[in-house]
């Protein structure tokens, strides 16, 4: 006869719980956060060093030359329209250097601005790897795609800003007189700052609809707070947009319509978290 073996199976050990970690064990991990992402920006940073040619001539000053892309659309297109003030002319505009260090430092300092652009994405990847276990499930599953999005905006934001806000700024405060006896000529210094100043500035204002999500994911905004506040946002840009670009409608609109849709685009994210807040506390 056949045997049968009754012997009962053990049932599966529980799933293990994640033990807690102490302060320093904490502290210990964003150590090696920082560590990582410090390194990542280094070694960037010295491929840029090396690459200094195609990092100054192609990009840094691309956008005092005549030949830069911005430049070229927009003349062709004043040309179009009948409105030269439309044709930015950043060719007169003498960088000096007035420092004997001047060059070196600054050839630095791009080099490391430019390893922690390209840096990014891994920074946030960084970062959320030293805060995910602090969020809940539900929250988890949000955190590949916000490095994601978050990585896009901010480099669409850089893009936005070096192809017409920087050429724009550039015209304006590069050309500005308070008298004619008064030349400008702009110190090297002066004219990197300007450039990355203004591009990571409207790299971060293009994270707007991923602080929107999660400030409103916490209870720290409202989508009604948003729409209250429109119509003082849209001055704000009008206000900034007016200073920036030369004195026509076209250039004006060009800036602000960006933000603007950027804006609206938050008060509809603001919406739908709102929304789901309220119907996961009425649970």
């Amino acid at each position: 006869m056949a045997e049968f073996n009754t012997t009962k199976k053990n049932p599966p050990p529980p799933p293990k719980k994640e033990r807690e970690m102490s302060f320093w064990e904490h502290l210990e991990e964003l150590r090696w956060n920082l560590v990582r992402s410090i390194a990542a920006v280094l070694i960037l940073g010295i491929v840029a060093f090396i690459f200094k040619d195609f990092i100054f001539d192609k990009i840094i000053l691309a956008p005092i030359r005549e030949d830069f892309l911005t430049t070229q659309l927009l003349c062709r297109f004043a040309d179009i329209v009948g409105v030269q003030a439309l044709c930015l002319d950043n060719s007169q505009l003498e960088i000096i250097n007035i420092k004997m260090s001047g060059q070196f430092l600054t050839h630095m300092y791009i080099s490391i601005m430019a390893g922690v652009i390209l840096a990014f994405p891994y920074i946030l990847h960084e970062i959320w790897s030293f805060i995910q276990p602090a969020l809940k499930p539900t929250e988890k599953k949000y955190s590949g795609g916000a490095v994601f999005v978050c990585s896009i905006l901010f480099l669409f934001g850089v893009l936005f800003s070096y192809f017409l806000i920087v050429p724009l700024t550039i015209n304006f405060l590069g050309t500005y007189q308070v008298s004619e006896a008064v030349a400008n000529n702009v110190s090297l210094s002066s004219y990197i700052s300007t450039v990355v100043s203004v591009s990571l500035s409207v790299g971060i204002v293009f994270e707007l609809p991923v602080f929107v999500f999660f400030f409103t994911r916490v209870g720290l905004l409202t989508p009604e707070f948003l729409k209250k506040n429109r119509k003082y946002t849209l001055v704000i840009l009008l206000v900034i947009s007016a200073i920036i670009t030369p004195p026509d409608i076209f250039s004006q609109v060009m800036v602000v319509i960006p933000l603007w849709g950027l804006y609206e685009l938050s008060i509809v994210i603001a919406k739908r978290v709102h929304k789901r807040r309220l119907a996961a506390e009425a649970e």
